[in-house]
């Protein structure tokens, strides 16, 4: 990973350096704009830090020439002045965040590792979806969708989503933000459901340093994050009533205010909702207001479920199959006819992200490189007529030790063996993760 630092002050440059230097990450440092233009036309840079006033040529104008010129890299940018104008102006030119001075070095490190690796996410997501032209299907009723995602693409027009959980509501977010004229700008996404109540409004919004205790120094909320682009927020029907009140009056009035502030910012972001909720009950029920309800719904896009879309399976379960060849190095490079034809007859109530289960589980035990109905878990579906019912984690045959093995091994593949990450994931302790490990003598 490699960053570029751009900032007239002499002491900034070399603290910066110094601290990405500690973590691991290369760094170079340019004093101007010019010196940065220079660089970045010499080297290839992960992030870009990048100082707001600058003698010569702005942080502005580099923003600027850096979209002119096609980079895509993410950048901060930095500033002595805490002008909410600035903040709005460094963010419409694409900077992915906003730091005022004086700041603490550790916190700007992390702020940019957290930064590359989500948009090397986004960037992975974006191929594999150009590598299959977008939302994968051919079935007609995803036929229709993919005609409905060209339609809207072009316009601003908000946007509900709607299926049940795992059917690819955000893929299709994702590919109604490439095809848009906003494509260049982020795609910022947020899972209501899964973050709480009380840290949910600040995320969204931001805050002013001193808005409460804790709030050491300004944060930019995801609406501001997501200027030029896109907001994604999956998970709707879980916003809390008081919530949804200002999520309203930001649709209507397209602008926000930060905790503890007083000036309204101008929002510049497509509006994509999702959910796996009936909205319309829940409206009745009083539980979700019917205003925000119209207000997201100006155009809905209704996902069917798996088991109603069964020819797309064979695709999917390809496309599948070629994706988790390559991140787990593991030579299986089809299914037996029969495989096919079960996986087609499978009542998949868990939708594409059980289909993903099922043949990434496949690949781990075919004694092939074909995968054959043997080697496939298709177990009961785990919904009937609305109610949840029982099923086991794996299959009958393992043992809780050959679960919890299975489990670290495919949570360090997905995570290319970083242990933090892996151990976060699973929800212990690095140095569990560490002594397990050693207890089940795995090797990667």
């Amino acid at each position: 990973m490699k960053i570029l630092v751009c900032d007239d002050e002499e002491n900034i440059r070399n603290l910066m350096k110094r601290f990405l230097l500690m973590e691991g990450l290369e760094a170079d440092t340019a004093e101007n704009g010019l010196s940065a233009e220079r660089l970045l036309r010499e080297n290839p840079y992960d992030a870009v830090l990048l100082d707001l006033r600058m003698p010569g040529i702005s942080g502005l104008d580099v923003i600027k020439w850096m979209r002119e010129e096609g980079f895509r890299i993410p950048v901060i940018m930095i500033s002595a002045h805490g002008d909410i104008n600035d903040a709005v102006a460094a963010l419409k030119q694409g900077a992915r965040d906003y730091i005022v001075k004086p700041f603490n070095p550790e916190e700007v490190v992390i702020k940019i590792k957290n930064l590359v690796e989500a948009t090397n996410l986004r960037n992975a997501a974006d191929n594999e979806l150009l590598e299959q032209g977008g939302f994968i299907g051919e079935s007609p009723e995803i036929s229709a969708i993919k005609r409905m995602i060209t339609r809207i693409a072009s316009t601003q027009a908000t946007v509900l989503i709607t299926g049940e959980s795992g059917t690819g509501k955000e893929v299709v977010a994702r590919e109604i933000h490439r095809k848009s004229t906003l494509s260049d700008g982020p795609f910022v996404a947020i899972n209501i459901g899964g973050v709480p109540e009380n840290l949910l409004e600040s995320e969204l919004f931001g805050y002013e340093k001193g808005a409460f205790t804790g709030a050491s120094q300004r944060k930019v909320g995801l609406f501001e994050l997501a200027a030029g682009g896109t907001l994604f927020l999956d998970e709707i029907g879980d916003m809390p009533l008081p919530l949804q009140v200002k999520i309203l009056r930001v649709l209507q009035d397209r602008k926000i205010t930060r905790l503890g502030g007083t000036e309204p910012i101008p929002i510049n972001a497509r509006i994509i909702a999702a959910t796996n909720k009936a909205l319309e009950e829940q409206v009745v029920k009083g539980s979700f207001r019917e205003d925000l309800f119209y207000r997201l719904n100006v155009v809905r896009i209704n996902i069917p479920p798996l088991r109603d879309r069964s020819s797309d399976i064979p695709l999917l379960a390809s496309y599948i199959l070629a994706k988790y060849s390559r991140e787990m190095s593991v030579k299986v490079t089809g299914f037996t006819p029969e495989a096919l034809e079960a996986l087609r007859n499978h009542s998949f109530y868990g939708n594409v992200r059980e289909l993903e289960n099922i043949i990434e589980r496949a690949m781990i035990f075919a004694d092939s490189d074909t995968i054959d109905t043997d080697d496939l878990d298709l177990r009961s579906s785990s919904v009937r007529n609305g109610e949840a019912e029982e099923r086991e984690a794996v299959p009958r045959a393992f043992t809780l030790r050959d679960a919890e093995k299975e489990a670290i091994i495919r949570a360090l593949r997905r995570w290319d063996g970083n242990r933090t990450h892996a151990a976060k994931e699973l929800g212990i302790s690095r140095r569990t993760l560490i002594s397990k490990i050693q207890e089940y003598d795995i090797e990667l």
